[in-house]
């Protein structure tokens, strides 16, 4: 069987003051259509993915959110951490419910805060990665074909040779490289054989519990101690007392800078991690001035600007290329070139105790 593993326990500070802790970006709309990104993510799935065989995976602050937005998601496929150690523990344990009952099913990790354009050629994608997963002990990862010189994401170096899955082709992944200057970006693009690592896996869930068997042991004997838990009731204890010992580590870190049989397939389905407010302009249809209004909002002069509010009246004269975000109790108004700047300053926020807004 495929089963799809959904991640939602980022928190998208980028996207302060609409993205706090207990309102991260995977659980606002950043698109016309009002849905959520976690939503648009389950939707996307229900052609390849039963929603009995679909899971999230997050923490307590969320639980209760994620199961409003999602009510079609059973109960207990919502997997809760008792506290964030990176995606490497996050998956591990997801593949540990999912072993229980099908431990040669077919895995597909995703994040829950990506948008995709063309969900038909994205599905087609997933179905031969799954082909793909499904020969023999491969590690399958979706990278995604770069169109600029993108310093804010890692990369996945692949060997020239192309082989071939029906119509769909794959590459041997030579490594993972982390987030490159813009000399080296510029470089990776002109190269021709990197791609974006959009943190997009397939696998069987027996391939990758070898992997962590293999490659994390010390990650592996938890979860081991906590499958054999699982419906007993002292799971949650033993679930909060090994993930207390558990390294906080990334699956990249963990298992694909080490792991044999890694392949990838290049995706060309319009991705983006929406990874900042000016990544609006990519998703939202702007004016004739190059402005990205919601929400109460007038203005005179103004041009290229990002203004995200509600009913309090937002009004801008003379001004360009700023993000301005309204919410009930604070607002942004920044640069659009410093948006990744923000997380600065959540971290000077978090110096001067100012704990109520983050």
């Amino acid at each position: 069987m495929i089963h799809a593993v959904i991640m939602a326990g980022g928190k998208g500070e980028r996207f302060w003051p609409k993205s706090r802790r207990m309102m991260p970006k995977q659980l606002l709309s950043l698109t016309d259509d009002g849905k959520t990104m976690i939503q648009l993510t389950v939707d996307r799935l229900k052609k390849l993915c039963s929603k009995e065989n679909t899971y999230v995976v997050t923490n307590n602050d969320y639980c209760a959110k994620i199961k409003e937005q999602l009510p079609q998601i059973e109960k207990e496929n919502i997997i809760v951490e008792p506290f964030g150690k990176n995606t490497a523990p996050c998956i591990g344990l997801a593949a540990m419910n999912i072993a229980k009952n099908d431990p040669e099913g077919v895995m597909i990790v995703l994040p829950s805060d990506h948008l995709i354009k063309n969900n038909i050629l994205f599905l087609n994608t997933l179905k031969s990665a799954i082909e793909l997963a499904e020969k023999g002990d491969n590690i399958v990862t979706i990278g995604i074909t770069p169109s600029y010189a993108e310093t804010g994401y890692g990369y996945i170096n692949f060997e020239e040779e192309t082989e071939k899955l029906d119509s769909c082709n794959f590459f041997k992944v030579k490594r993972f490289v982390e987030k490159p200057d813009r000399k080296k970006a510029e470089e990776y693009l002109v190269s021709g054989n990197y791609l974006w690592n959009s943190g997009m896996f397939v696998w069987k869930v027996s391939t990758i519990l070898k992997n962590f068997k293999m490659h994390m042991p010390e990650l592996y004997s938890g979860l081991v101690k906590i499958s054999e838990t699982m419906n007993s009731d002292i799971n949650k204890t033993v679930i909060y007392d090994e993930y207390e010992k558990f390294e906080s580590i990334s699956i990249d870190y963990g298992i694909m800078e080490k792991a044999k049989n890694i392949y990838t397939i290049p995706g060309n389905f319009g991705w983006d991690d929406v990874g900042s407010w000016t990544s609006l302009e990519r998703v939202q249809v702007s004016d004739e001035l190059g402005n990205i209004k919601k929400g109460n909002v007038i203005d005179i002069d103004t041009q290229g600007c990002i203004i995200q509010g509600k009913d309090k009246l937002i009004a801008t004269v003379g001004v360009e290329n700023i993000v301005v975000v309204d919410t009930d109790d604070a607002t942004l108004i920044c640069a659009k070139d410093k948006c990744q700047d923000i997380k600065a300053l959540l971290n000077k926020m978090k110096e001067l105790k100012m704990e109520e807004y983050l």
